[in-house]
């Protein structure tokens, strides 16, 4: 929803989605483990694998999964870049620039990249969880062509079959405890298709319809209702500034208008902002933008201050919707 968001009334989303090849630069498994004997099994190997290799590696899982790991490797922890993803990725829409792309950029040399990167486990609520299988998806399309692996674990007792049936649809290749073997469920597309939905929005939800000279009165509006409700005034601040990215964005390409609705939910502030425009590129706010190109970083700001973000868009319009944690 910035200048290099490319967005228009009508059509589909304009990338090709790679198919998986044999040898491919990029890989993209998901390990279905049971019981953290398998954890361990498969993940201390994949990152040994790497170090034996010379490959930079990187570990981003939920912190309980910390202490295990860098105990299991010994010495080798040392050699390793560690994240909580509970932190780091608690809104999965930072996974991509801000944890994964991140590391790989900072050590794109010419050779391979490691990373595990745990987005879903047990815990994950049901409102985060679109949010992780999208960017599940959309890793296939982020690092195409790149020389990176990145290593899924997926808790087969703890998470609902449907997610595991996610995690087939979106990894080209699955590990488990009888082999690795080609996923013959692959169909990122089809998981984004299924988790752009539509979000409802409460009845009582404070709204404000906005044109270009209305900015202002967006910005004051939102976060009037937002210390009403008893959000930080730091976090206040945060919010000011999303709301005016995406209102500013929602005139230059979403037709010239829009609407912006606050309500309280769940421990939450949300805030949402649609307009009639449409998002063509299913990479926006997730890939970073190099420094000298003009626009492109507003989605990512957004990303980086939201506690979670949900996007819907199709023909009849794009919302972006927001949560801030009271």
């Amino acid at each position: 929803m910035s200048p290099q968001t490319s967005r228009r009334r009508g059509g589909a989303l304009t990338r090709t989605w790679p198919a998986p090849e044999a040898g491919a630069p990029f890989a993209h498994p998901a390990l279905f483990y049971d019981g953290d004997r398998e954890y361990l099994d498969g993940t201390v190997a994949f990152l040994r694998d790497g170090l034996a290799a010379g490959e930079p590696a990187a570990v981003a899982v939920p912190g309980p999964r910390l202490a295990p790991l860098r105990e299991a490797l010994g010495a080798d922890a040392a050699r390793i870049t560690w994240l909580d993803m509970t932190r780091a990725g608690r809104n999965p829409g930072r996974i991509i620039p801000g944890v994964l792309r991140e590391f790989a950029d900072r050590h794109g040399d010419g050779g391979r990249a490691r990373i595990i990167g745990e987005p879903v486990w047990p815990g994950r609520t049901d409102l985060e969880y679109p949010a992780c299988a999208r960017y599940e998806a959309l890793i296939n399309l982020a690092f195409a062509g790149r020389p990176v692996t990145i290593l899924c674990p997926y808790d087969v007792a703890g998470l609902a079959p449907d997610v595991l049936a996610d995690a087939r649809a979106t990894h080209p290749t699955l590990i488990d405890r009888h082999g690795t073997r080609a996923s013959d469920a692959y169909a990122p597309e089809h998981v984004i298709s299924r988790y752009n939905r539509r979000l409802p929005v409460p009845v009582d939800a404070d709204l404000m319809a906005f044109d270009l000279d209305a900015l202002p009165e967006v910005r004051r509006f939102t976060c009037e209702r937002a210390a009403a409700f008893g959000l930080d005034p730091v976090r206040v601040g945060d919010l000011e500034l999303v709301v005016n990215e995406l209102a500013a964005n929602s005139v230059v390409h979403g037709l010239g208008a829009g609407v912006v609705r606050v309500w309280a939910e769940g421990g939450q502030v949300v805030c949402e902002v649609r307009d009639g425009g449409m998002i063509t590129d299913p990479l926006a706010g997730l890939v970073p933008v190099r420094l000298g190109t003009d626009g492109g970083r507003g989605l990512i700001m957004v990303n980086h201050l939201a506690d979670l973000v949900r996007v819907h868009t199709g023909p009849d319009g794009t919302t972006v919707r927001v949560h801030l944690d009271l």
